[in-house]
């Protein structure tokens, strides 16, 4: 049939222009929106026309005006003739207002509970603005887009837009660019059409779980009055929601629940989702806990505490896990998102179905700290996909005492920021239990369909102010006059249902009475705890202990480096490296037989293969992990006409053990998620390395709160391993120092290592013993950057085979003991400085030391080797960095120890500065050779 005959039989008419026009565009955005009639008769037209948006919408016209007049159109059920222009015209306004309520009704949804939010003005959600009057209400139009019937009258149009759209829930979704996921959520909501459809059981359960939020913070303000808690009183209907996402997680297989918050609603969820004994809560009210005396236990505020069980579930046991969070609010989330990966890893959750990550956000602090967008950005990254999380803001309406958008943000909503990725947001009246319920029952499916993040706004507000010592009427009047006179979500909740007769009169308090029973007995009162499955994917920490310095045989015998070296030099034959990394792997075969020697790189990558050999995994993540900054590592071989990808380390034992990836450009979530995954594996050697070692300091808030004090604070073990580029090397201020000063400073009571290896042997042996030894603590590595081509920093295959690491390199300088009168200790870069001017100037009376573990500082080691030289009179502690900075001030201590008073003890370094280093390599190279010249001259 040619074309003029499809627009006779389809019956088109210029009347009808205005109504198909709009309708092309519905179906121009999404196909499925139209039903299938209209969708063929699109197809067709476009087959036969150019596929761009504005060709085929002046064909539409040209076409419309050309055809017959109607007596039917392609949509299924309509009759009666042709339409007029103007019915044409009203036909074609009832696609754009079922469009406006999907793409900006949320911006007039009834969702804050006080009634006190800013709403927007929409025109184009009401019937006027689009030419209707109460005469159309009746009349019946076509509605091929809207979920349900495709025709149906405008009163009935009108009323399912807005019991969808305007009421509890405010649903923004249409930014999505993926089709389907969009089609899915119109099928959902407009299906409902804002009916919960919930069974009274269910309303009960809704209840019930109410009266627990209620009744836990009603208990705690009555007996510890005055105590800061951070209330979740008015944002209740966390707890419901929260079981939702538990019982349906179950239902649908989900093994592990991971849940990251801040300290709002914390003590609500331990003890009413998660499980935690209500008399340890009171105790730590009370002021009884453990490790009353003991420094390294020093433990933290119980709205920072943690808790995981084991609930019953209709799919079986579900392990539910509340990660320890400090005070800086969202730096939790990348911490959970890693102990997710490292979870679904260890379950073979390639799907990423059965563990799932749910973050708890304020409102204020998901739109101001930057490490929210950061792990948004990573969300989909193929080395930290954990196939989307569910988001929930408690939205308080009140930042810390800041009630004013404008003053909290630059956007209408607070979740605007994870529209950066597509994320859906469901806004939703926290005083709508039902619709609460409703939206978790959302999230959790379309998280579970799509493996994408979804954001559940739910919009409340905190009765008692920002703490319970607070005075929120101070900053907050009219927000504090409302809330006094606003009954309570369960309140409003239960009585709701006595009206409907869901309940019996008298069934609420009887709830209330016994929630209050089982909390004075102490014992869980989340019905549902159960033992854990023993399915063998449990982490097990008990092999782990807290000694530093037990000793552990590192050495590898010469035929198994000499086999794992023939593997990890191997790549196939019509693989095409570029030059240079060509020669890199052909030093490195003459370095596996002895014809070389071994340099950093080859060493690092020879201890990995020793390592998945013997059964660990390895994980290294950084900006340029792969390559290596320096152009050093290259465990990713790139194809040169292909670009496709080879890992010699991946064919050591199984691909799956090893992840190398060159990470998003971020510092802070980047090792907050390295962080959480280390907590929740330590078979695994996970590394962190920064581009230089400068740039850790935009992640020093997962050092401070995390990596340096976790164990002490809540008994989490961790082996992340922090490679820092440093040294002094003329470069400027940003490209000198990983502040080892900061680290020493967070040294105490064996809580991490710092060390500075001068040889690729020595880094060998570190990252081995890193993981034989039967302890999980961090590592901070102040690694080489010009040391990794030196040519005095070079080891051979022997030293693989001896080992252990040596936390001091003895003096190697100093020919006859008894000579010297000059003892020069040092760390990194700087001893290879030494060695050369010493050797130039024929220096006789100085020995030269290598204190390699700064922390922890090794002084019976050093104190051993002082006393080999009898008669120096002198130790003299050499450094790069400026004296306030490096070592010098945080190991000057231990250094007076290991003089017993034989010595006296000098600096020789940089002076002061209140910069890292200068920015002009001339003036380095002065202070470079002063330092040098005042450590060997003193």
């Amino acid at each position: 049939m040619s074309l003029q005959e499809q627009i006779a039989t389809s019956q088109l008419s210029g009347a009808n222009a205005a109504f198909v026009e709009e309708l092309f565009e519905q179906y121009l955005q999404d196909p499925q929106q139209v039903n299938a009639s209209w969708r063929s008769y699109f197809q067709a037209l476009r087959s036969t026309q150019d596929v761009s948006h504005a060709a085929a919408l002046a064909r539409i016209a040209a076409l419309t005006k050309l055809g017959p007049k109607a007596t039917a159109s392609p949509a299924a059920g309509h009759s009666g003739g042709s339409m007029s222009e103007a019915q044409a015209t009203k036909q074609a306004a009832v696609l754009r207002v079922i469009n406006s309520h999907r793409t900006r009704g949320h911006l007039r949804a009834n969702i804050d509970p006080l009634g006190m939010m800013a709403q927007l003005e929409v025109p184009d959600l009401a019937m006027d603005y689009h030419g209707f009057g109460a005469a159309d209400l009746n009349q019946e139009f076509e509605a091929p887009i809207l979920v349900g019937k495709t025709r149906r009258k405008l009163s009935e149009t009108m009323n399912m837009l807005k019991a969808t759209y305007l009421s509890s829930i405010g649903a923004e979704y249409m930014h999505i660019s993926d089709v389907d996921q969009r089609r899915w959520f119109q099928e959902r909501l407009e299906g409902a059409a804002g009916q919960s459809g919930f069974s009274d059981d269910r309303k009960r359960r809704i209840l019930e779980r109410l009266t627990a939020a209620e009744g836990l913070e009603r208990y705690l303000g009555t007996q510890y009055v005055g105590q800061k808690r951070f209330s979740l009183e008015g944002g209740d209907s966390l707890i419901p929601l929260l079981d939702e996402l538990v019982q349906r997680g179950g239902a649908a297989g989900v093994k592990d629940m991971v849940i990251g918050m801040a300290h709002r609603g914390r003590l609500n969820v331990l003890v009413n989702v998660v499980g935690k004994p209500p008399k340890e809560l009171f105790d730590a009210f009370e002021g009884k806990h453990d490790h009353h005396d003991d420094p390294a236990h020093s433990g933290d505020v119980k709205y920072h505490l943690g808790f995981s069980s084991d609930v019953k579930t209709p799919g079986g046991t579900l392990h539910l896990a509340l990660g320890f969070n400090p005070s800086h609010l969202e730096i939790i989330n990348p911490v959970i998102a890693g102990s997710v990966r490292a979870r679904q890893e260890r379950r073979g959750d390639s799907k990423r179905e059965r563990v799932v990550p749910i973050l708890i956000h304020g409102d204020a602090a998901f739109a101001g700290q930057g490490v929210v967008p950061e792990l948004l950005n990573m969300s989909s990254a193929r080395g930290y996909a954990v196939g989307g999380t569910i988001h929930v803001v408690i939205n308080n309406q009140v930042g810390f005492t800041t009630s004013k958008p404008e003053d909290a943000r630059s956007t209408f909503y607070c979740t605007d920021v994870a529209k950066m990725v597509n994320a859906p947001v469901l806004h939703v009246n926290g005083d709508d239990p039902e619709a609460v319920v409703f939206c978790a029952m959302l999230a959790f499916d379309y998280r579970q369909q799509f493996k994408r993040d979804v954001v559940i706004d739910l919009v409340c507000y905190r009765r008692h102010g920002h703490n319970e010592a607070d005075e929120p009427s101070a900053t907050q009047p009219v927000m504090y006059q409302n809330i006094r006179a606003r009954r309570t979500t369960r309140d409003l909740y239960a009585e709701s249902l006595t009206q409907s007769g869901a309940i019996a009169a008298g069934y609420s308090t009887q709830l209330q009475d016994a929630y209050r029973a089982s909390l004075q007995k102490g014992a869980p009162v989340v019905a549902e705890l159960t033992q854990p499955d023993e399915d063998g994917k449990a982490t097990d920490w008990t092999p782990y202990g807290v000694d530093l310095r037990q000793d552990v045989a590192t050495g590898v015998e010469l035929s198994e480096l000499q086999r794992l070296a023939a593997l990890i030099n191997h790549f196939p034959a019509d693989f095409k490296l570029h030059p240079r990394v060509a020669k890199v792997y052909d030093d490195r075969l003459k370095m596996a037989s002895g014809q070389q020697r071994m340099d950093w790189g080859f060493a690092e990558t020879l201890a990995y293969a020793t390592l998945l050999d013997q059964g660990y995994q390895l994980r290294i993540s950084g900006q340029d992990a792969g390559r290596g900054t320096f152009f050093h590592r290259h465990a990713v071989l790139h194809e040169q006409n292909t670009a496709a990808t080879f890992m010699p380390l991946a064919h050591i034992k199984s691909e799956n053990d090893v992840m190398i990836i060159d990470s998003v450009l971020s510092e802070e979530a980047v090792m907050g998620f390295e962080y959480g995954y280390a907590t929740a594996e330590p078979k695994t050697l996970t590394i962190w390395e920064a581009q230089f070692g400068d740039f850790c300091n935009g992640a020093q808030v997962v050092i401070d709160q995390f990596l340096s004090s976790g164990e002490a604070k809540w008994g989490r073990h961790c082996g992340l391993v922090l490679f820092l580029p440093h040294g002094f090397e003329g470069q400027g201020p940003e490209h000198s120092s990983a502040r080892l000063e900061r680290f020493l400073q967070l040294c105490a009571l064996d809580n991490m290592q710092v060390c500075a290896p001068t040889t690729p042997a020595q880094m060998f042996h570190m990252l081995r013993r890193q993981m034989m030894r039967n302890v999980r603590k961090p590592l901070v590595v102040m690694t080489p950057k010009s040391m990794l081509r030196h040519k005095l920093s070079n080891s051979s295959l022997a030293d693989l085979q001896t080992g252990p690491f040596q936390n001091v390199i003895p003096d190697q300088f100093c020919k006859d003991p008894s000579q010297a009168q000059r003892i020069i200790l040092c760390a990194g870069k700087v001893y290879y400085d030494l060695l050369e001017e010493a050797e130039k100037r024929g220096e006789q009376s100085a020995a030269i030391v290598r204190v390699e573990q700064l922390y922890p500082f090794p002084r019976d080691e050093v104190t051993r080797e002082l006393a080999r030289f009898g008669n120096a009179k002198t130790v003299v502690w050499c450094q790069e960095e400026p004296r306030n900075q490096g070592a010098w001030f945080q190991i000057r201590h231990h250094l007076e120890a290991c003089l017993q008073g034989q010595h006296s003890l000098r600096y020789a370094g940089r002076d002061r500065a209140a910069a890292p280093a200068c920015g002009h390599l001339d003036q380095h190279q002065l202070e470079q050779a002063k330092l040098i010249g005042e450590a060997l001259s003193l």
